[in-house]
């Protein structure tokens, strides 16, 4: 029987009625519109978001030998340069950030238990998501000091090649890397942060089910580990979000303890909801004032606010740009009509519904940011499938979701599998923002 944390669609419904107020104007919040020197335009209601910034591309600089990603020494010369250019970000690099007081970071990290693949149950036939497989990928660095090497590389394009280890089977050269904002930069070195892990990084045709890259997040300021989780077990019962469970990390030979583990934004899930890879994906980053804002009709401007993750199709962001001039410019007795061509209105209010009745503290209606938007090419569900159209957007909720209340008032009916996780985890479980 599924999880819910909602009785029924009532409670979504109640939420649909106030995200309805605003379907002539998604991208509009009560503080309206904002003259920057430019078109007019309107901002989210959040603030500008947390640290961010593009990625730093240093791939290119270092690849001595042009196979497109940085060997043992080509990554020893990249992290001296790295060094070399001393502080970068809010909290510099190296070890990272010292944490911000209040979270319980001021304990010493404890070590994890030892664990070998013998000790661990496994699930060779359980789907990759499967929320009742446990499973544990062991990872093993080439380098003692891996920690450090992926806090140097954080937020660029290097990736660190690991041995992976799932249900016996063995991947080689996958890339991994620390991934996360907020959740990075207030967690000290030592303590659980979340991992980018992609199989397919030096061999194409790896993959776990059919799935490539495994986003495992450390459920920073998460004490039930369940918000993510829950939260995307629901959207799924209304929307296209990601699939999700839970794994345990064991990195050289150390247990890291439980990581939810959350359904990456690419063609795995263009397969596995649009029923193909086809179509413009972008992501609004943590940055803010991705909130559809009509900025004119030169695509640069957009390219802050929104990361394209598929093909980089200069007809892409015309279509992204249309959107948000539509959305900004058409009358209100005109937007309906003007909308169904181009925006699945229904799944956008299911999108909005949701995110409002689940108080998700991290995403587009609080911050314009840290959401997904897919393009699906062709007919498109819920509308007329007679009308041909080349791309229509939907929202989609990003992976890292803040819920709010629902899901902490629920969470006391789901303290049998709370213990059942930090029995698994050991030492390791965050109690509090990262602590082990």
């Amino acid at each position: 029987m599924p999880i819910r944390c909602v009785s029924d669609l009532r409670v979504v419904a109640g939420a649909a009625a106030v995200a309805g107020a605003l379907a002539v104007s998604i991208g509009l919040t009560a503080q309206g519109p904002v003259v920057q020197g430019g078109p007019t335009v309107f901002v989210g209601p959040g603030g500008p978001g947390g640290p961010g910034g593009g990625e730093q591309q240093i791939v290119a600089k270092f690849d001595t030998d042009g196979d497109t990603r940085l060997n043992t020494a080509e990554r020893k010369a990249a992290r001296a340069w790295l060094e070399s250019q001393g502080q970068q970000g809010p909290f510099g690099r190296g070890r990272g950030g010292p944490g911000f007081p209040g979270f319980g970071n001021g304990a010493p990290a404890s070590p994890g238990a030892r664990l070998a693949p013998a000790d661990v149950r496994t699930f060779p036939n359980a789907p990759t998501y499967d929320p009742t497989a446990l499973r544990t990928f062991f990872v093993e660095f080439e380098n003692a000091d891996w920690e450090a090497e992926l806090a140097a590389f954080y937020n660029t394009d290097v990736e660190v090649p690991v041995r992976l280890t799932v249900d016996g089977r063995v991947f080689r050269d996958v890339g991994v890397r620390f991934r996360g904002n907020s959740s990075y930069f207030i967690v000290p070195a030592g303590r659980k942060r979340s991992l980018n892990v992609t199989l397919d990084f030096v061999h194409k045709d790896q993959q776990l089910g059919g799935y490539r890259t495994f986003n495992l997040l450390n459920a920073n300021e998460d004490p039930t580990f369940l918000h993510s989780v829950l939260y995307n077990h629901i959207a799924r019962e209304y929307l296209p979000a990601p699939k999700a469970n839970f794994v345990r990390i064991v990195i050289n030979g150390e247990s890291w303890g439980i990581y939810p583990s959350v359904q990456q934004f690419n063609k795995d899930f263009a397969r596995d909801f649009y029923g193909g890879p086809d179509g413009a994906r972008w992501k609004s980053p943590p940055q803010g004032r991705g909130g559809l804002q009509y900025q004119g009709d030169d695509p640069a401007l957009y390219k802050r606010a929104y990361e394209i993750k598929s093909k980089d199709d200069p007809a892409a962001w015309t279509e992204l740009v249309n959107l948000t001039r539509v959305l900004n410019t058409t009358p209100p007795d005109r937007l309906e009509a003007a909308l169904a061509p181009i925006l699945d209105v229904d799944e956008t209010l299911r999108f909005l519904a949701v995110d409002v009745a689940l108080v998700n503290g991290d995403g587009y209606w609080t911050r314009a940011s840290d959401f997904s938007l897919p393009g699906s090419e062709g007919p498109v569900p819920h509308h007329d499938p007679r009308r041909e159209r080349d791309v229509q957007f939907r929202p989609w909720l990003w992976t890292r979701s803040r819920c709010g209340w629902p899901l902490r008032h629920r969470a006391g009916a789901a303290r049998r599998l709370r213990s059942a996780a930090r029995r698994a985890s050991g030492p390791r479980w965050p109690r509090r923002a990262g602590r082990r």
